[in-house]
């Protein structure tokens, strides 16, 4: 049977951004199930989507790679138009994104409005304050501001039988209480510093029963050497030796996962880990934290004088991350380790 309504979603380019648009790719589907939904989007963010149920086809496109060039777009423009979708939802504000979807031939096209695109947009939504509000009902702002109907708020992440074999066979035994940590991220002034993660890797090693599992990308690798190092303790570095699906599919193995505001975070929560310790500085927890804010979820952030959230990439001290001690993070994971 062809599917007759046929909707692009133009997502964002942000791992943890991406994890809480599954929200929206799940309502799409409440509200259009026989639909063909597709999703564009980087190449990065595939894996987080591979695997969701609710999707029939995901579309890269990344401008400032791979669709750089003005002939990559042309081709992209002509490959949306043989698709032949009849509507699209913009998550991504890009003004450029809206007029290639207008070049494409998608009739319907539906988005925040703003100055400089909404020319390309025929369903204009009131734009929500992004600043004042969680950035998951942001995303959904686009839906209900269209009429459509909304039955639920959470996130998601699928991964398969053979993500979690992998995840299964680098772990081992599961008769640990597991330990994940995530001690990279994606710019500077949101990671905690390194030697706190030092102190608190070789005071955790001292609890019974506790192993250490370092999770984090290729670019990570030697971070994690440098704690474990540094704390004089055994400990798995698992840097690089898994892609996003069975990062999830280990997050079923973890007892507890310590991370700053990161992807990692949200597709730890997601994947319905155990217990999460999150840690904040620059960013808010209540823009960008886990969603929903479950009973497992602890959220560390001091108040340091600064005012906060302030995306301050070139932060001279990072004295909010500083300001979080060892012994808050420890007491915690002690608190789970008992149970």
């Amino acid at each position: 049977m062809i599917k007759t309504e046929r909707i692009l979603l133009f997502n964002v380019n942000w791992l943890g951004d991406v994890v809480f648009s599954t929200a929206v790719i799940r309502n799409l589907r409440y509200n259009f199930p026989d639909a063909y939904i597709a999703c564009a989007l980087p190449a990065r963010c595939r894996d987080i989507l591979i695997n969701n149920p609710n999707l029939d086809e995901i579309i890269l496109f990344d401008e400032r790679i791979e669709n750089r060039s003005l002939i990559s777009k042309l081709k992209f423009i002509f490959s949306l138009r043989s698709k032949k979708f009849n509507r699209v939802y913009f998550l991504h504000r890009s003004a450029s994104r809206m007029f290639i979807c207008f070049l494409a031939g998608i009739k319907k096209r539906i988005g925040y409005a703003r100055k400089k695109s909404s020319w390309f947009l025929t369903d204009k939504i009131k734009s929500q304050d992004i600043n004042n509000v969680h950035r998951l009902d942001y995303y959904l702002g686009v839906l209900r501001g269209s009429g459509l109907k909304i039955k639920d708020r959470h996130t998601d992440f699928f991964f398969n039988e053979a993500d979690e074999k992998k995840a299964r066979q680098l772990i081992g035994k599961t008769d640990n209480f597991f330990v994940g940590i995530n001690p990279g991220g994606n710019w500077g002034p949101k990671r905690w510093p390194k030697d706190k993660w030092i102190e608190l890797v070789k005071r955790l090693s001292s609890l019974p029963g506790v192993r250490i599992l370092i999770t984090g990308g290729a670019k990570d690798k030697l971070l994690a050497e440098e704690i474990k190092t540094g704390a004089g303790i055994e400990a798995d570095i698992l840097c690089g030796k898994l892609n996003l699906n069975e990062f999830a599919a280990l997050c079923k193995f973890l007892d507890i996962f310590i991370t700053a505001d990161s992807g990692p975070l949200h597709i730890a929560n997601a994947s319905r880990v155990k217990h999460i310790v999150a840690l904040f500085g620059p960013t808010s927890a209540l823009l960008t934290g886990p969603y929903p804010k479950g009973a497992g979820i602890d959220i560390l952030k001091k108040d340091v004088g600064c005012k906060l959230p302030c995306y301050n990439s070139n932060c001279p001290d990072n004295r909010c991350m500083k300001a979080i001690s060892v012994d808050e993070v420890l007491e915690i994971v002690k608190k789970y380790a008992k149970n």
